[in-house]
């Protein structure tokens, strides 16, 4: 165990699909990360995200995604924690994807978000991403539910929600640019996930971590 992964065992963990590793970045991955963000997201004549916050600069969204990182590591406590970690496809960094949780421990239940850049779309990377934190939170630390969510015109996302398992779970209104739009909340068990499981997933370096996610 290298001297970091003692303090923070997260930076242990690694999470591998057929094509893709997923980790928490380093320096240089965070900033690569963060430099994807700057050359774009998605079509800028849409907006995904209810926290606009792929409309700022691209300078605004690089830093933005630094600080985003910066204050989950900070903020983090087994009551209320956030992972994000970068996806690397042969190397490069291609995305991120985030799992999340409040009172884990008693609840069970995870949320989950991601984005791609925007060059690295149409692949099923999203999918393998997803799939993965899938793995990690049913088969790793035992939840009852994972819970996601997606605006009605998001076809990419829905696609890949539908494609895991997840079950419609109401709507919710929001505003986003100024006009009403209408979320999909979506909810997936352990046997739906296990009925739609498709992508093989390696999990490294969980044990040490379990205590840091509210597992005992």
């Amino acid at each position: 165990m290298s001297l970091m992964s003692s303090h923070w065992p997260l930076a242990g963990l690694r999470l591998t699909t057929p094509r893709l590793e997923l980790r928490l970045p380093g320096p240089d991955e965070l900033a690569a990360l963060a430099s994807l963000a700057a050359e774009g997201v998605h079509d800028p004549d849409v907006q995904p995200f209810t926290v606009a916050w792929t409309d700022a600069a691209p300078e605004q969204r690089a830093r933005g995604v630094l600080q985003y990182h910066w204050r989950c590591w900070g903020e983090w406590r087994p009551e209320n924690w956030e992972l994000n970690l970068v996806a690397l496809h042969d190397g490069v960094v291609v995305g991120t994807q985030g799992i999340s949780a409040r009172d884990f421990a008693i609840r069970r239940e995870v949320r989950t978000g991601s984005w791609l850049g925007r060059r690295h779309h149409g692949q099923g990377l999203g999918t393998e991403m997803r799939a993965a934190v899938l793995q990690l939170a049913f088969a790793g630390l035992a939840a009852r539910h994972a819970v996601s969510g997606a605006y009605a015109d998001n076809t990419a996302s829905l696609g890949v929600s539908g494609k895991l398992g997840y079950r419609d779970d109401g709507i919710e209104h929001h505003v986003v640019r100024e006009q009403v739009a209408v979320l999909r909340r979506l909810r997936l068990g352990p046997e739906q996930w296990r009925e739609h499981r498709s992508v093989p997933v390696e999990i490294e370096g969980l044990r040490e971590c379990l205590p840091w996610f509210g597992v005992d």
